[in-house]
């Protein structure tokens, strides 16, 4: 089974934007910048970009045949579908396992989108059309947070005899290493400047 992942495609989309952007940079201050403004620069560029990566590309969830992976800014954390206790919705997805409580970076529910999703139901539900009043009454006001975790809970209890182990969380060793990459170029910028 193919992992399903679910993340804020838009955020992704910027992400992999503005690597492309910090690539050309660093290709021009490599090849036309002078020391030391174009260490500052490239010290600067370096943590809007590990920024970016632990902010908008690393965050997903990973569902996964023995279990739900969540990677969030810098952690890891692995919760085997027979060790999910709850999954609810506040302004993010919660997943409830013994004493360990994961809050999924993405995807969230903002108010803005609770609001929005209010409005289509009522919509629908003064709709003439008695296929759209019967959706609205499925769907609700209901979030893409809302739907992520509802597919949680129903393969956590569709999964839960055919997986094991146990609920992990750890630190991301590229969110760390892109962390640290950022804080040695600044001190090499304010180094040589």
């Amino acid at each position: 089974m193919k992992p399903q992942v679910f993340r804020s495609k838009a955020a992704w989309l910027l992400g992999w934007v503005w690597m492309l952007f910090a690539a050309w940079n660093v290709w021009d201050l490599t090849a036309h910048g002078h020391m030391p403004s174009a260490l500052i620069a490239g010290a600067v560029l370096g943590v809007i970009t590990a920024l970016v990566f632990v902010m908008a590309l690393r965050p997903a969830v990973v569902v996964e045949e023995g279990g739900v992976r969540v990677r969030n800014v810098l952690r890891n954390a692995y919760v085997p579908w027979n060790a999910v206790d709850d999954v609810s919705v506040t302004n993010a997805v919660v997943i409830e396992s013994g004493d360990t409580t994961v809050r999924c970076w993405t995807p969230q529910a903002t108010a803005r989108e609770r609001v929005r999703a209010a409005g289509r139901a009522a919509k629908a539900a003064k709709s003439a059309n008695k296929a759209e009043r019967a959706a609205a009454e499925a769907v609700g006001a209901r979030t893409h947070a809302d739907w992520v975790a509802d597919q949680l809970t129903e393969m956590s209890r569709s999964r839960r005899e055919s997986s094991s182990g146990e609920t992990r969380v750890t630190w991301s060793p590229s969110a760390l290493a892109a962390v640290a990459a950022a804080v040695v170029l600044v001190v090499a910028a304010l180094v040589v400047s």
